[in-house]
């Protein structure tokens, strides 16, 4: 039996890892994206590793009036889905949302609200199924609030705070919810940061995704190491954390 699997973000540097992992699987491939283009490339290259379908359509996550029609069409395709990855985002300019209202608000809508738009259509047809995985990734960024990213922190614990409420919601009617949050990872995003030990490849996050789903786990910190960082950082006294530069 093939999987049916959704993919929102599919152009992402981890969405399209862990598509390449799910075609090798020879699942059925619905991708959602901003650029036709590209999709069409990466159902392609799906196809080509062995998925046994690879659709794709236009969809722009700020566009919410857009989300239910776009939906409908996939789910007219695929009757029901086994797995839901919602992958996109955006690394906002931390210093630029200082400055600006209309930038914050921007991010806050791409990176947040966008999601939870989708989330709550998603879940509405997931429940009524009885059945399926909704996974997420937000970040470990959203775990505190730094001086550093305080912005896209925020979005990404709201995704996270929604997350857990839905996961609860969903429980009794056997729906999985995955909050998936990488540290840092190299990706075209995060092509100008500097590298170094902490940073992982989206291949070694995409197969951290699928295990994580075929585990039924409620959390993923990927790679597990950030699990132990994160700790750390969540329990730094305020006192303390509010003078550090993070």
């Amino acid at each position: 039996m093939h999987k049916n699997i959704l993919i929102i973000g599919a152009t992402s540097a981890i969405a399209q890892a862990t598509i390449r992992l799910y075609a090798e699987q020879n699942a059925n491939l619905y991708l959602l994206g901003r650029n036709l283009e590209q999709l069409e490339t990466i159902a392609a290259d799906a196809k080509i590793r062995g998925a046994n379908q690879a659709v794709f359509s236009a969809l722009d996550v700020t566009e919410y009036e857009t989300h239910e029609s776009v939906l409908n069409e996939v789910f007219e395709k695929f009757i029901t889905l086994d797995t839901i990855l919602i992958a996109h985002g955006t690394l906002p300019d931390q210093a630029a949302c200082e400055q600006s209202v209309a930038v914050t608000l921007q991010e806050l809508n791409t990176n947040a609200l966008s999601t939870i738009s989708l989330l709550t259509l998603l879940a509405n047809r997931l429940q009524t199924q009885q059945s399926g995985c909704i996974a997420v990734i937000s970040s470990v960024a959203g775990d505190r609030g730094r001086q550093s990213n305080y912005v896209y922190g925020a979005a990404k614990g709201m995704v996270s705070i929604f997350l857990q409420g839905l996961r609860n919601r969903l429980m009794p009617y056997h729906v999985h919810v995955l909050d998936i949050k990488p540290g840092f990872v190299d990706t075209p995003m995060t092509a100008e940061f500097k590298k170094g030990p902490l940073w992982a490849q989206p291949e070694q996050i995409a197969k951290s995704i699928i295990n994580a789903i075929e585990k039924r786990k409620n959390t993923l910190y990927t790679p597990v190491f950030w699990a132990g960082i994160m700790f750390i950082i969540r329990h730094v006294p305020e006192v303390i954390f509010k003078r550090l530069k993070l």
